[in-house]
């Protein structure tokens, strides 16, 4: 269980001293007893604000994180479970309005129920408003964040948290669409968890609550940082090694299982970087690492191929960080290295196809520059997906092939054995890809000393 707390204790734990500014509230008339009327509900609110010192389910300001501005949104579950009703509505509704005025960053710090019953009807329209004004801010190239508290449940969930840019979850809060009282009785429980979530590839992160200030604060910090008007550079080569000499050769080099891989890529790139995970369609793969990092002090996007066969989830994740990096105008880098796409059946029951056009079409739209180094295996279209036109580098132990040579070799019924001719004749070492026009260059390691 996580520990429950108010909703401005809880932005006391994540901001700057001193640093919280409230904003005023909307105001609004009601009738006795709310919009439809519900007898006894002007008491409920009225234990509620003396329960818990608030006037409504949720309390907006604006407040410094790690040094960094954000305007920032805290449930209050004490106030009858943190439930969304009309005058919620008009809290959040300003509180975007603020984000967007003034160019800043949107922090939720989500503690609800869902939708407030005494309202019926009306309470469940506030989604309807919540959902528009989280498009106007991703339209307007703002970030935003979403802290998901126990519980994180009903509209609350499928608005503001499952609608954030980036997902972060405290270790043990209940998330989910249903609430405890309301899914099936013989329902998994794990599946209602922040670390069930994260398995599911609907959560990026689940943060230690002593953690979470620093995490937020860098994400904060990469996605305020400069961006890189034109591309960015590929990354050096890791592995100093010699053209291969044949395309058999490179075959080999890039299979080699000591060969750098993108951990190691990433790590010798970034000063900072952190992680998005997941396709927000109920899968992750561990073959594909994404996110945000700093370069320079400039950020950068970046979606990197780890060396093994591409699942779906992967390249949806994949094109879910293009999207993202474009609209908040953030250069991307891609790092290319797969035998292929995952060719199982339960890879073509997941989308297999319809995730690799998805991502081409996600590299296709940029409107940021995309920068690609091929640092290992190039298997086919899936490893195509990644590739940017026109800007794609490759490393010396790297090749790329329409074809894997020992299945060109045996579509062309050919034996085993002339394999490495095969590769040969389809002419995918480094330095052929550059003569054909498929890659800009071969990187050479950083010069030592």
């Amino acid at each position: 269980m996580t520990t429950r707390l108010s909703a401005r204790a809880a932005i006391a734990t994540l901001t700057d001293p001193g640093s919280f500014a409230e904003l005023p509230a909307p105001r609004r008339e009601s009738p006795d007893d709310g919009p439809i009327g519900w007898a006894g509900y002007d008491a409920s609110r009225a234990r509620a604000t003396a329960r818990t010192g608030e006037a409504e389910s949720v309390v907006t300001g604006t407040a410094l994180i790690g040094g960094r501005p954000a305007t920032v949104i805290s449930f209050e579950f004490g106030f009858l479970g943190g439930s969304l009703g009309e005058r919620t509505g008009d809290r959040l509704e300003a509180a975007y309005s603020h984000a967007r005025e003034h160019r800043l960053p949107l922090v939720s710090l989500i503690a609800t129920g869902g939708s407030r019953m005494q309202e019926g009807m009306l309470a469940l329209t506030q989604l309807q408003r919540v959902a528009r004004q989280c498009v106007l801010t991703r339209a307007a190239g703002l970030p935003q964040i979403a802290v998901l508290r126990d519980p994180t449940t009903g509209g609350g969930w499928a608005t503001l948290g499952a609608g954030a840019d980036v997902v972060l979850a405290l270790p043990g809060a209940q998330v989910g669409f249903a609430g405890s009282r309301v899914r099936p009785a013989d329902a998994d429980p794990a599946a209602y968890t922040a670390e069930g979530q994260y398995a599911a590839g609907h959560v990026d992160a689940v943060v230690p609550a002593p953690e979470l200030p620093g995490v937020l604060g860098d994400w904060l910090r990469v996605l305020a940082a400069p961006r890189a008007r034109t591309a960015v550079e590929p990354p050096a080569a890791l592995a100093d090694v010699a053209a291969p000499r044949s395309g058999w050769d490179a075959v080999r080099q890039a299979r080699h299982p000591d060969r750098p891989r993108a951990e190691a890529y990433l790590e010798a790139y970034f000063s900072l970087r952190l992680p998005l995970r997941g396709d927000r369609a109920g899968a992750a793969d561990p073959g594909m690492l994404c996110g945000f990092g700093l370069r320079e002090g400039r950020a950068v996007a970046y979606a990197a191929q780890c060396g093994t066969a591409t699942r779906p989830a992967g390249y949806r994740t994949a094109a879910r960080v293009i999207r993202l990096a474009d609209r908040l105008g953030i250069p991307v880098l891609t790092l290319v290295d797969t035998p292929g796409a995952a060719n199982d059946a339960a890879a073509e029951h997941a989308g297999a196809g319809a995730s690799i056009a998805d991502t081409f079409a996600a590299v296709a739209a940029a409107t940021v520059p995309v920068t690609t180094l091929l640092i290992g295996e190039g298997g086919s279209g899936g490893a195509l997906a990644l590739a940017a036109p026109g800007n794609t580098w490759v490393t010396p132990d790297s090749y790329f092939s329409v074809i894997a040579p020992e299945l060109a070799a045996a579509i062309l019924k050919r034996p085993a054995e002339e394999a490495p001719a095969t590769a040969d004749q389809l002419r995918i070492r480094p330095q052929d890809l550059v003569a054909l026009g498929v890659a800009r260059g071969v990187v050479a390691p950083e010069p030592k000393g």
